[in-house]
């Protein structure tokens, strides 16, 4: 088994979601007491010796302080906020461009409320004007990404038994309310 192939969720010891942990150190969290397995994988991990389980959310038996889960504002984190859709068609893929929906030229900024996804013919037919002047109005106002949002946005798919430990997945949406 590689062990930095899967992620395990680290829950804190009120079952707030802290972040993602690789095999390695999830196993030798539980395996010193210091985390309890919440939900166990159907993997194992074999010594010469034993078996041991692979935990999928393991929970800290201590209460540590959240981290603040600020997701960097860049090219990548925009596009995987909007789903790799253009914001103003809905056309799907990954051959897209970041729009300043205020352009830079009429002082808009470089921000997760102004910066959206969209597709090159969008983008041009845009132009330098608000989604308003161009008559393209936003299928969904851009807004920050949830603090939850970071922890699923390194994993393509996320398993199942997170969701009740992840309320944004099971509202299928990343955006902050």
């Amino acid at each position: 088994m590689n062990l930095n192939a899967r992620r395990i969720l680290v829950l804190n010891a009120g079952y707030e979601p802290l972040g993602l942990t690789s095999i390695r150190r999830g196993v030798v969290l539980v395996q010193s007491q210091t985390a309890d397995a919440v939900i166990e994988s159907k993997q194992f991990l074999h010594t010469p010796s034993r078996r041991i389980p692979v935990p999928s959310v393991i929970r800290l038996k201590r209460m540590v302080r959240r981290p603040q889960g600020r997701l960097s504002l860049n090219r990548h984190n925009i596009l995987r906020r909007d789903g790799y859709t253009c914001q103003y068609c809905g056309r799907r893929g990954r051959v897209l461009t970041i729009d300043h929906v205020v352009p830079r030229s009429r002082g808009g900024q470089d921000t997760w409320e102004n910066l959206v996804t969209a597709c090159l013919e969008c983008n041009t037919r845009k132009g330098d004007r608000t989604p308003e002047e161009a008559g393209m109005p936003l299928l969904r106002r851009p807004r920050p990404p949830s603090y939850l949002a970071w922890i699923t946005f390194e994993m393509p798919d996320v398993p199942e038994e997170w969701a009740q430990f992840l309320p944004q997945f099971r509202a299928k949406r990343v955006y902050a309310d």
